[in-house]
């Protein structure tokens, strides 16, 4: 993993982006937040499962259907099963020394 800090890369209400292999961060703070950056590593680990192309054309093809379903950009974001794994195990930092291939199904 490969940490980038780029406060012009990401749009401005994203903190951080993961473009395997590296982590886009807007402020250099963020490589020091351990929340932060497992959230980002848990994202990693989905596009080394789905080798990185699929995941994207998945990420984006899941938010596009629940952009339609709510018409709110933010949950529909927040409702991408990736996200919603990510999410609900940032706080657990121990979290992909115990994880299971393709947990982010339970998310969906």
């Amino acid at each position: 993993m490969f940490v980038v800090v780029n406060k012009f890369f990401l749009a401005k209400h994203f903190d951080g982006v993961v473009l395997w292999p590296f982590v886009v961060v807007r402020r250099k703070e963020l490589k020091n937040d351990p929340v932060f950056m497992n959230h980002e590593r848990i994202h990693l680990r989905q596009q080394m499962e789905l080798l990185v192309i699929f995941f994207f054309l998945w990420y984006f093809f899941e938010y596009f259907i629940k952009l339609i379903k709510y018409r709110d950009s933010y949950k529909a974001y927040s409702r991408i099963c990736f996200e919603r794994e990510a999410y609900a195990n940032e706080k657990q930092l121990a979290y992909l020394s115990r994880r299971k291939m393709w947990s982010f199904f339970k998310y969906m």
